[in-house]
């Protein structure tokens, strides 16, 4: 089913970093499909202080974002499309460099470009589908302010997806949200709002936005004696376990409209909003039921400590423990990861790794070429254990380049994860 994106925009220029953080944070969490993050100063400074934040925002979010950018050649393109952006913003006078633009597309694909464009060009404009077609953009982003029939006559006929750039979204925008070309709308109207609900609204317009819904009616629940379902809280990102409380039917809609986890206080008889005193809400990504029926399980993004002591879960009382070798690959990769940072800002004395620092890029880069040569060799022999070695070697020696180079476990992740749609 195609959804129609709500798009928060957000520009940069003159704001305050924190501050733009904490916004992208919160639209993120607060149900946002995406978010056009821009700033199109031509001063280096700005440019490259822009260019830190997109990355800080790439970090802290789990929705993709558009990165509108001064792009003067393609160097431009790929310092703003690394920094996790999923689509760049192209300016409408950019079409001047054809060149230019075809290279842009030919790297990062059709589909992460989109063409800035205002109403009155794309009016006059009969040419732009085909030109977009020819350079390789994939999609319009129209500044819209008036409405008109022949507009929303010419988006219709659109041969490829648009998103309608509103700052007040008026309320014909609604229409124009029907037709099959439009994806989304991108505005700064939701600042300070409740997208969830504004997403419910539009959803009583006939207008197909991506708000969670049930699989399972709560009726077909097993509830315990008090008409209450235990609900298992996991962080999303992590897996960890953060609390366990329990649902009536009423708190487990109130979770699904609202989007943050809403339970029922059995001390208190009455439903209670996790984080609405503390402001450490619990933000609802996918919720499951166990095979019994009688447990969920919510994965959630928190904004702060799940636990009223301040803890970040609720199960931080240790009572068994036994030593063991923990196999789970990533916890692993990042303990490894964790160590050698910690080597590089506590350097240790007859460190291997330390020695490595010290001796800089180049001697690094050099143990990578030889270690994944040797997996190359290791890999012509039939018998595994030879190879498995060399892949670990090879490893450790990538992730002291990834600590000399700034990057970390969740920079390469999550560039593998936004990889999904080049498959």
């Amino acid at each position: 089913m195609a959804y129609k994106k709500i798009i928060p925009l957000i520009n940069t220029e003159g704001e305050v970093a924190e501050n733009i953080v904490r916004l992208a944070r919160d639209y993120s969490d607060r149900g946002a499909d995406g978010l056009l993050v821009y700033n199109f100063s031509k001063d280096e400074d700005s440019r490259e202080e822009f260019l830190k934040l997109a990355k800080r925002i790439a970090r802290i979010i789990d929705i993709p974002f558009i990165i509108g950018y001064h792009i003067g050649n393609y160097e431009d393109a790929k310092k703003a499309y690394y920094t996790g952006a999923s689509g760049l913003l192209l300016p409408y006078g950019l079409l001047e460099k054809e060149g230019l633009v075809k290279d842009i597309s030919n790297r990062f694909g059709v589909g992460k470009l989109y063409l800035e464009i205002d109403q009155p060009t794309f009016m006059e404009n009969d040419g732009i589908y085909e030109a977009c077609k020819n350079l390789g953009i994939g999609n319009l982003l129209i500044d819209y302010n008036d409405e008109s029939e022949s507009f929303e006559k010419k988006v219709s006929i659109s041969p490829m997806p648009v998103v309608i750039r509103d700052n007040l979204f008026s309320k014909d925008i609604r229409d124009i949200l029907l037709i099959p070309s439009v994806t989304g709308v991108t505005t700064d109207f939701y600042l300070n709002r409740d997208i969830m609900k504004a997403k419910q609204a539009l959803m009583q317009e006939n207008i197909m936005v991506n708000v969670p819904e049930s699989k399972i009616p709560f009726s077909e629940f097993k509830l315990n004696n008090d008409g209450l379902i235990p609900v298992i809280t996991q962080d999303f990102k992590t897996g960890e376990v953060l609390m366990l409380a329990y649902m009536n039917e009423e708190a487990y809609n109130r979770t699904i409209t609202d989007g943050k986890m809403t339970y029922y206080s059995r001390s208190r008889n009455a439903l209670w909003v996790k984080g609405e005193t503390s402001g450490n809400y619990l933000y609802l990504k996918e919720m499951y039921l166990d095979c019994d029926k009688d447990t969920l399980l919510a994965k959630v993004i928190p904004a702060g400590p799940a636990c009223h002591t301040g803890n970040k879960s609720c199960f931080y009382t240790g009572l068994i423990e036994k030593e063991f070798r923990k196999s789970n690959p990533y916890n692993i990769l990042n303990d490894v990861y964790n160590i050698i940072m910690d080597r590089k800002k506590n350097p240790k004395e007859g460190s291997y790794t330390n020695y490595l620092f010290d001796k800089g890029l180049d001697k690094i880069l050099k143990k990578c070429g030889e270690e994944a040569a040797e997996i190359i060799i290791a890999a012509k022999n039939p018998e595994s254990g030879e190879l498995r070695y060399e892949i670990a070697d090879f490893l450790y020696h990538l992730m002291v380049l990834m600590a000399y180079s700034g990057l970390d476990w969740e920079d390469i992740t999550t560039e593998l994860a936004d990889r999904d749609g080049r498959k």
